[in-house]
C-alpha cells in the first residue's frame, strides 16, 4: 500500500465530487433543505406539492437513472439514531443503510463525526456479515481509537476478516493479540487528516466500501462514502504505507 501521488486519498474526494447525483425534492415549501443540500455534491430541484398531499418526500438519480426515494424526515432525523456497540443498531438500522446507499459517491463538505462514525458502524456490520476479506481503519490518535478496541477485537477473533487498523499520533498502542489484526502505529500525515475506512469485499467485489474524510479546519469532515468498485480499488492503493506489528 502506497500513496502514489501527491493527491493521496484526496483523489477519492476529488473523483467523487466529479460524479455529481440530482435530487427532486418534493414539498409545500422549500423551507431550508435545499439550502443544506446546497453544501453536498447534488444538483437539487424544488418542486411544489400541495399541502395535504403525501409527506415531503426525495427523488434521487444519477447519470439520468432513478436511484431511489426516501422521505425527507428520514434524512433530517437520521444523525440522531444510534448504536451501542456491534450489531446493536436501533430499529432505525435498515433506514439508515438506504439513505447511505442512495447518497453513495455523494461528497458532503461538512461532515460531523457522529454522522461519519454512524456510516462507519454501516459498512463495519457489512464487513461482519460478508465475513471474510481485507478491512482497513484510520484512527487520528490513540485516544480516538481506544473506545473502538473492543469491537475491532471482536471483527478479528470471530470473522476471517484480515483487519487493518491505523492510529495516527505515533503514540504506543497494545496490539489486539489476534493473529488477523494488525496495528500500525508508525506516524502518517495522511493516518492524521483523514478518516478513512476500506473494505475490499473480500470473495464479493461487489460488497466492498470505502469512506474518505478530511479534516477541516472547524473540526468538520468534507467526506464521500462509496460503493463503487473501481474507487474502492483505488482508495486501497492509496493507503498510507505504514511499517505494523501483530
Amino acid at each position: 500500500m502506497a500513496s502514489d501521488d501527491a493527491a493521496g486519498l484526496r483523489a477519492i474526494l476529488d473523483a467523487a465530487e466529479r460524479r455529481r447525483k440530482s435530487v427532486t425534492y418534493y414539498a409545500p415549501e422549500a423551507g431550508d433543505l435545499i439550502e443544506r443540500l446546497d453544501t453536498r455534491n447534488l444538483d437539487v430541484e424544488f418542486r411544489a406539492i400541495p399541502p395535504r398531499g403525501p409527506e415531503p418526500f426525495l427523488i434521487v438519480r444519477a447519470g439520468g437513472q432513478f436511484r431511489g426515494a426516501m422521505p425527507v424526515e428520514a434524512l433530517r432525523e437520521h444523525v440522531g439514531w444510534s448504536r451501542n456497540r456491534r450489531g446493536e443498531m436501533d430499529e432505525h438500522s435498515e433506514a439508515y443503510a438506504i439513505i447511505v446507499e442512495l447518497l453513495d459517491d455523494t461528497v458532503f463538505a461538512s461532515l460531523s463525526k457522529r454522522q461519519l462514525l454512524l456510516t462507519v458502524r454501516e459498512f463495519e456490520d457489512r464487513a461482519w456479515r460478508v465475513g471474510n476479506g481485507v478491512l482497513h481503519t484510520g484512527f487520528q490518535s490513540a485516544t480516538a481509537f481506544a473506545p473502538q478496541r473492543g469491537l475491532y477485537r471482536e471483527l478479528a477473533a470471530e470473522t476471517a476478516l484480515d483487519v487493518h487498523i491505523y492510529v495516527a499520533d505515533g503514540e504506543r498502542v497494545e496490539p489486539l493479540d489476534e493473529p488477523n489484526a494488525t496495528l500500525h502505529t508508525e506516524p502518517a500525515e495522511e493516518i492524521g487528516r483523514y478518516w478513512f475506512l476500506v473494505f475490499d469485499g473480500g470473495e464479493e467485489r461487489e460488497q466492498g466500501v470505502a469512506l474518505v474524510a478530511e479534516q477541516r479546519p472547524d473540526e468538520t469532515f468534507r467526506g464521500v462514502w462509496t460503493y463503487d468498485p473501481d474507487l474502492v480499488d483505488r482508495a486501497l492503493s492509496l493507503l498510507p504505507s505504514v511499517d505494523g506489528d501483530r
